[in-house]
């Protein structure tokens, strides 16, 4: 869980605005995956830079117990060229705190986040700009996969 500065870059894909009372965000989340797999979503997005798929957690209302909006989709070099239906999103340079979800997906990167939320510490430390999960190559390992998650703190 170290500290490191991400420098800006941009993501399209596709996005739905969800909040986790009720465990709402479980539904719609896995809603927006299925589609996001379903119909080849990644295929689609213009200008990517490498087949890593991103899933940013963004606009928040407040904090992590209120609305907020989900993008699943892929880094790109540049937000023209917008597919109908889709979203793009400017990832502003800032400081991000580094957590690593190892194991069977998408249980791992659950258990993060839930980890996270359970942290009060940790979310006074949050900016809640954007965060975001990378699921590179090894998101498909299997019971050894990794995934990384990025939590935007305040500097």
């Amino acid at each position: 869980m170290s500290n490191q500065i991400i420098q800006k870059f941009y993501v399209i894909g596709i996005s739905t605005r969800t909040t986790n009372e009720n465990g709402q965000s479980a539904k719609d989340i896995e809603a927006l995956w299925s589609k996001f797999w379903g119909e080849e979503i990644q295929k689609q997005i213009p200008n990517k830079l490498n087949e890593d798929i991103y899933a940013v957690y963004t606009d928040y209302e407040t904090d992590f117990t209120k609305p907020y909006t989900t993008i699943i989709g892929s880094a790109v070099s540049s937000l023209e060229n917008i597919p109908n239906g889709f979203v793009g999103i400017t990832i502003e340079t800032t400081t991000y705190k580094k957590f690593i979800s190892r194991g069977k997906m998408p249980e791992a990167v659950f258990n993060t986040w839930l980890e996270i939320w359970g942290d009060k510490d940790l979310n006074l430390e949050r900016s809640y700009k954007a965060d975001f999960t990378i699921h590179g190559k090894k998101y498909y390992d299997g019971d050894n996969a990794e995934v990384e998650t990025y939590l935007s703190v305040k500097e």
